[in-house]
């Protein structure tokens, strides 16, 4: 099954214009992308993804199976939530994902993750302060689908969003 398009959501307080899912959505032209606003809560944020996602999947006249869904930190989150609640999609995106608040490393956000059976893409910063390249390797291993960690120079915002876009190209090669 080929993937038919990609919806992007940015981090928390961010825009649809965020530097890092414009670079992506060119990259992986000519895929059809919609990068879209999210909601400053998670559970309304989740339902505007679950919408989009059969908007957008309707418009190209696919099931919301043929897409893959992701975002920017917070972005990404709500996604992952959206796809452990049962919406089916192709596969994830997620770029700077927030394993935990700066400093906190016990307020986990990895209760969804065992829920996630379809191919993930996670990229982080290797300074993240997020999740350290430790941290990502250890909790994302709860993630049961097929799993690619890539770590780029940064932190919780990556210094080459060109390197964070063209990842993004070459995994979604790998699964349609």
């Amino acid at each position: 099954m080929t993937v038919a398009g990609l919806l992007l959501t940015p981090g928390f307080g961010g825009t649809r214009d965020s530097p890092a899912l414009v670079v992506v959505e060119t990259a992986v032209d000519p895929l059809p992308v919609v990068r879209l606003d999210l909601p400053k809560r998670a559970e309304p944020a989740v339902e505007h993804v679950v919408a989009a996602a059969g908007t957008f999947a309707q418009t190209l006249g696919v099931r919301p199976d043929r897409l893959v869904l992701g975002g920017r930190s917070f972005g990404g989150r709500v996604c992952s939530m959206a796809v452990a609640g049962g919406l089916p999609v192709a596969g994830l995106v997620l770029l700077s994902y927030p394993l935990h608040p700066p400093g906190r490393p016990e307020q986990l956000r990895i209760d969804h993750l065992p829920s996630l059976k379809v191919p993930v893409l996670a990229i982080s910063g290797e300074r993240d302060p997020f999740g350290t390249p430790d941290e990502l390797r250890t909790h994302l291993a709860a993630i049961p689908g097929p799993l690619t960690l890539t770590f780029v120079p940064g932190t919780h915002s990556p210094t080459n969003n060109g390197a964070v876009a063209q990842a993004v190209k070459d995994w979604l090669a790998t699964i349609g």
